[in-house]
């Protein structure tokens, strides 16, 4: 018998016959653990649903596939790839979460795109972390409710982490990344069926309907950010709009059924203005039948559907199992699951290597929707929660969760996802102490 092989599934039995063995069933009981963690799974489910999968997932999904069939290989590998020039990749790919604003299961459709399309690890792993990471209205509600230092060491934390882990996946997995070299240095150039300035105003229309139908609250009353919110329908419209006119002019959609897709939309939105997202969906409805069923020569709207979809249905159900897990373990914000919430408190108080890592480790695997984690933060130390395990859960918890975790196994694989996270685990670890070493 070969043990080198065995030993995973011998190390699995132990592990689940003492969780068994060890299973504390009178105090599960009495604290109604096990029942108040069904009920948070769920809760949590069904505030994932209502919130993220129809505005951010849909629209993640359409662009993700689009960068499939109207990004060319060859491009993505120019300006991504390996041997694109460092400055310029990485220096895209960490600044990226001030445009998109997305949560860390949005940005997954987006990161297997690219990656799938030849993206270097280095480019792509520092996209995966910015995107959720470096969300400006975040950071400013970060500075104004936990203070300006907590701000910029935000700001700060999250580019560089950005650079760095890129550089780290790339140095560690070089030998890859230079067999990708190789393989595009026979990659002929793309043939241009359209200019880039068309594709640009393309993908830049269905960005903006990402970023502003999911533009959060800002917590003040006042000012630009609240002008936007307040904005935040008739500026995902426009360039809905816009997104239409596109396909007609540059993408041969009929009018007339570009027409009929859009009716449904407007009479809603006209109806029933209290509930936009009504709306919305009939749009994302009325995209999905003109893409699936498009007549054009070339083929790219079906082409476009198809890439949507298979995005959709390999990635929507890890995210489903992702948040079940994660709602039973930790529960929603104020509410607990199977793991009390005064432990983790107590936990992080002070400085320490243990507080910094703890929180590193926990807010990698709880799951926080955008701007969500700045008001659990504040309930946090007001409990005793350390400044320096604060940035730290701030630096992994809105790149990172236990959805996050599996999608991001399924596309690059256990082992890099593995580095990925102890990378972020182990820089945020070392931001909060020195951070809680001066403030």
């Amino acid at each position: 018998m070969d043990w080198s092989r065995e030993w995973k599934p011998l190390a699995a039995i132990i592990a689940v016959f003492l969780a068994c063995y060890y299973l504390p069933i009178d105090w599960l009981r009495q604290s109604r653990r096990v029942e108040n963690a069904l009920w948070e799974s769920l809760h949590l489910v069904n505030w994932y649903a209502q919130e993220h999968v129809l505005l951010c997932l849909i629209p993640a999904f359409f662009i993700a596939g689009a960068v499939g069939v109207f990004v060319s290989q060859a491009a993505v590998m120019k300006y991504l790839g390996p041997k694109a020039n460092k400055g310029l990749a990485y220096g895209v790919a960490s600044v990226s979460g001030t445009v998109l604003a997305v949560c860390s299961c949005t940005i997954l459709p987006l990161f297997a795109g690219i990656y799938r399309m030849g993206a270097g690890l280095g480019p792509a792993s520092a996209f995966l972390y910015s995107g959720p990471a470096i969300n400006i209205l975040a950071i400013v509600l970060t500075g104004a409710v936990l203070g300006p230092e907590m701000g910029i060491a935000r700001a700060v934390g999250a580019i560089s982490f950005a650079v760095i882990i890129g550089l780290a996946m790339h140095l560690i997995y070089r030998k890859e990344e230079q067999e990708k070299i190789e393989a595009s240095i026979g990659m002929p150039e793309p043939q241009v069926s359209r200019p880039l300035w068309q594709n640009a105003l393309y993908f830049g229309s269905m960005v903006a309907i990402l970023v502003f139908a999911n533009w959060g609250k800002p917590g003040e009353a006042s000012g630009l950010w609240q002008a936007i919110y307040a904005a935040k329908w008739m500026l995902s419209g426009l360039f809905a709009l816009a997104l239409a006119v596109i396909l007609v002019l540059w993408f041969n959609v009929g009018k007339t059924r570009m027409l009929i897709a859009a009716l449904p939309v407007v009479v809603l939105a006209l109806a029933v203005p209290q509930h936009p997202t009504l709306a919305f969906v009939a749009g994302a409805i009325g995209l999905s039948v003109l893409t699936a069923t498009a007549r054009d020569e070339a083929g790219e709207l079906r082409d476009w559907f198809e890439a949507s979809w298979d995005f959709a249905k390999k990635i929507l159900p890890l995210l489903l199992w992702g948040v079940l897990i994660a709602g039973a373990l930790l529960g929603r914000p104020e509410h607990e699951g199977l793991i009390p919430s005064q432990w983790i408190a107590g936990l992080v108080g002070g400085n320490s290597l243990w507080a910094n890592l703890f929180a590193s480790v926990v807010g990698a695997f709880m799951y926080f929707a955008t701007l969500t984690e700045v008001p659990i933060l504040q309930g946090l130390i007001g409990a005793g929660m350390g400044k320096g395990p604060a940035l730290a859960l701030l630096l992994s918890g809105p790149a990172l969760s236990l959805p996050n975790m599996l999608v991001i196994r399924s596309i690059m694989g256990t082992q890099k996802t593995v580095v990925f996270v102890t990378l972020v685990v182990v820089m945020s670890t070392v931001a909060g102490m020195l951070y809680g070493a001066f403030f």
